[in-house]
């Protein structure tokens, strides 16, 4: 992960000895698989911290995903970004999906803003291997914006699961031909972050390109920007 980082001492412990990240509610959490394999873990960012990782949320130039590098990372959400990055959650991981991520490498994005176009039904790229979201919203009163763990490809509303983008929730899913999920359209602040094993590195290299140079269009001319 390449950040635009902030020095080490910006970058806090959260306010206990626990960490940002509710590691014990990740382990008891059982692994679903239907229609494929995924987790749903609420407040997997505790409760305790998250106005704090919110208040250093980076501001995102505009919709789409953006690569850590073209933004300001800095504080508590550099410090929950480092503890995502970390062995402990790798493990955690491997061991709900029984897999060895040994030499994969990890691609992050960051979210800020939804279209209307957004949440289009698909299944992730084929290089992707495992993809997490981290949701760091508040209360989420819409019925748009909340992801659905889909039965199909065709059908917005045969969903197995619903997954409200808010209080630090988290879901992680194997990436298969069948991994179908998508939402209801919503138009405004959706913030979360996108962290992917891969395949191999040439995959961060070339999809941080391609996002790095959408953020830096938006940045000379921003669909809106981050209050």
């Amino acid at each position: 992960m390449t950040l635009s980082a902030a020095p080490h001492e910006d970058r806090p412990a959260a306010t206990d000895a626990e960490g940002f990240l509710d590691m014990a509610a990740l382990a008891a959490t059982p692994l679903a698989t239907d229609p494929y394999d995924h987790i749903v873990v609420p407040t997997f960012v505790r409760p305790e911290t998250l106005a704090g990782v919110l208040a250093d949320y980076p501001e995102v130039p505009g919709p789409g995903s953006h690569p850590p590098s073209e933004l300001t990372i800095r504080g508590r959400f550099a410090a929950l970004m480092d503890e995502l990055d970390g062995p402990a959650f790798r493990k955690a991981i491997e061991e709900k999906f029984d897999l060895d991520l040994t030499g994969r490498p990890t691609m992050y994005t960051v979210r800020g803003w939804c279209r209307p176009t957004d949440g289009k039904i698909h299944t992730d790229s084929k290089t992707k291997i495992i993809t997490v979201l981290l949701y760091l919203n508040e209360a989420w009163d819409a019925d748009g914006g909340r992801l659905r763990i889909l039965r199909n490809g065709t059908d917005l509303h045969d969903y197995v699961a619903e997954v409200p983008p808010h209080g630090g929730t988290l879901l992680v899913f194997r990436r298969s031909e069948t991994s179908w999920h998508g939402h209801e359209p919503f138009d405004g602040k959706r913030r979360a972050i996108q962290m992917n094993w891969v395949t191999d590195a040439d995959v961060v290299a070339y999809e941080q390109r391609r996002h790095r140079i959408s953020t830096v269009v938006k940045k000379l001319n921003p669909f809106r920007k981050a209050g």
